[in-house]
């Protein structure tokens, strides 16, 4: 499929507000006719002038013209930017609806590629940027290159040959132009690169602040966005500088052609052809003829940097989503899941997993375990659709997931981490986000559940406790209790839990487990776990060792069965052991 031009999409935007922007248009021209329409009246009074009328009603009436078709311009003006301005912001509006709804369907992998500063500066900062060009683009451009035009005929009627020297200059500010606009564009890209290393660096700084404090790294990390900032400037600097020569020739010449209509002028008037009045009148409209040109000429690199920051936009946009249908044409039959002969790799270099089947029954508690870096998570993500297989097939009651609508399949599964993201909102709406529609009782009844609700009560503010971005108003333990109360408020006949208690001390992740046990009656439970022994009386655990499924089976088969887990089962209750001895020391 053809990939659409960036003047395509960006057509496609403004084509969604096309009726806005046409009024916008209409009422750029009535402005610039109401604008251009004075110079008649004042062309006439100079003549009259000249010529000894002493008529003060016919100079009185002329004012009156020429007022109201000044206030005229300003009226149709200031509509015609009422318009443009809302129809930009509805753009905008719809950039971003498009952009966050874009990185829901893309891949989880394809989002974790980029760093959550290049999104932010590109949905927030960059989208934002565009404003000023689409919102000013129809009344200011359409007056600025429209009204000289009307200018430059009325002076050709006046007198062809001045206005042919008024523009000698021309040429030559056009030709600077040319040049400055054929190097920019590189010039332009590299400023946007080191613009966005700036805003990375700082999102690093701020994000990793406690870990910079806790290792006395605040000199090296401040150094670091230092030089990003150092290398931004330079970078202005140059682009700047580089320009600077046909910046100046634009500036200078562009007025200069006064240089020469003033002298021929004279020269024309002492020779009788022609009159003071007009003479004087082309003198104003010259002088009338520069400033829109100007400004034409600024917007002119504006819509060079509008190209870009939609060509940032239209990257995201383009990048290919989780292939999957819009509705479901085929139910799939109970909850069961499987994974067939499944190969997949972050890159195309290394294969993470290779040709892996399993099979996790419905209503069945199911433990992923192994060392570190066998492949565990990624099998939890991949149940999950955060990514397609490379190979192979996961099934989900007897129906491939590809075939499944996202927003379907998504309702099935519950996930948690071990890094739960909370929302800056209270802890009732992070729990209620498992379910919209579910009740303030609802809310509350599940945190009960789920061994939460005497930490939340014994807060201040209880259930509409603000929880700070992230959570960071709350400890590691009860942001991953909150989280767990979210996904099972969702309801769904899957829940995944990937390490999701590695973060509570023993005896609240016995609760958990205990509370969960009750919970997930009917439900297929999926665990990660690092500790074994919350995993023994698991229907089935799946040992995962360098991307394959090396052993399959309950706790006492893999004891007898599996070597590596029978180590693994001894390193932890040599840990488990020590764990109580100084359990012990501490409270002898």
């Amino acid at each position: 499929m053809k990939k659409k031009s960036v003047v395509s999409w960006i057509w496609e935007f403004v084509s969604l507000h096309k009726l806005y922007f046409a009024l916008s248009l209409l009422f750029a021209f009535a402005s610039v006719l109401a604008g251009f329409l004075p110079y008649f009246f004042i062309g006439s009074m100079i003549n009259q002038l000249l010529a000894g009328n002493k008529d003060w009603d016919f100079y009185l009436l002329q004012s009156v013209w020429i007022g109201l078709f000044w206030a005229a311009y300003w009226g149709f003006h200031g509509i015609s930017t009422l318009l443009s301005h809302t129809a930009t912001f509805r753009i905008l509006a719809e950039m971003r609806h498009r952009l966050t709804d874009k990185l829901a369907r893309l891949p989880l992998g394809t989002v974790l590629s980029q760093s959550s500063g290049t999104y932010k500066n590109i949905i927030v900062e960059r989208v934002d940027a565009t404003e000023t060009t689409l919102a000013h683009l129809i009344p200011e451009f359409t007056s600025g290159l429209f009204g000289p035009l009307i200018i430059l005929a009325a002076m050709l009627v006046i007198d062809w040959r001045l206005t042919l020297l008024s523009l000698l200059t021309v040429p030559v500010v056009i030709l600077a132009y040319i040049r400055m606009a054929k190097n920019s564009e590189a010039d332009y890209q590299n400023t946007i690169a080191k613009t966005q290393k700036l805003n990375d660096t700082a999102v690093e700084y701020i994000n990793g602040i406690e870990v910079i404090k806790v290792f006395g790294k605040e000199k090296f990390s401040y150094d670091k966005f230092v030089k990003a900032a150092k290398e931004g400037a330079d970078c202005f600097i140059e682009w700047m500088r580089k320009f600077n020569l046909e910046m100046g020739i634009v500036t200078a010449f562009l007025p200069s052609g006064l240089l020469f209509l003033l002298p021929a002028g004279t020269y024309f008037y002492l020779q009788g052809s022609l009159s003071a009045g007009n003479f004087i009148l082309m003198i104003i409209l010259s002088l009338s003829l520069l400033t829109p040109l100007i400004l034409v000429a600024s917007y002119m690199d504006d819509l060079r940097k509008i190209g870009t920051i939609f060509g940032e936009v239209i990257a995201i946009l383009e990048k290919p989503d989780l292939a999957r249908p819009e509705e479901l044409t085929v139910r799939p039959q109970g909850t069961e899941l499987a994974m067939s002969d499944v190969c997949f790799g972050y890159s195309e270099d290394e294969e993470v997993l290779h040709d892996l089947s399993l099979q996790i029954k419905a209503g069945s508690i199911n433990a992923l375990v192994g060392p570190s870096g066998s492949g565990k998570s990624t099998i939890a993500k991949l149940l999950a659709s955060f990514w397609d297989v490379s190979s192979g097939q996961i099934t989900y009651g007897g129906v491939d997931i590809r075939q499944l609508p996202l927003d379907y399949y998504s309702r099935q599964i519950a996930y948690v981490t071990q890094d739960n993201y909370l929302f800056d909102e209270s802890i009732r709406e992070n729990i209620r986000m498992g379910n919209p529609e579910a009740s303030d009782e609802e809310v509350v009844d599940i945190a009960r559940k789920c061994g939460c609700y005497d930490f939340i009560m014994n807060l201040e503010d209880g259930f509409d406790t603000i929880v700070g971005s992230g959570g960071g108003h709350l400890s590691g333990g009860e942001r991953q209790r909150i989280a767990i109360a979210r996904a099972m408020l969702k309801d769904a006949p899957i829940l995944i839990l990937d390490e999701a208690t590695a973060y509570t001390d023993p005896e609240n992740e016995a609760r958990i487990q205990s509370s969960l046990a009750r919970l997930i009656e009917g439900r297929t439970l999926i665990v990660i776990a690092h500790r074994l022994s919350t995993i023994i009386s698991a229907d089935q655990i799946i040992l995962v060792n360098k991307g394959r499924a090396e052993a399959k089976g309950r706790h006492e088969e893999l004891l007898a069965e599996s070597p590596l887990y029978a180590s693994m089962w001894q390193a932890h209750i040599a840990v488990k052991d020590s764990d109580d001895l100084e359990g012990g020391l501490a409270h002898a």
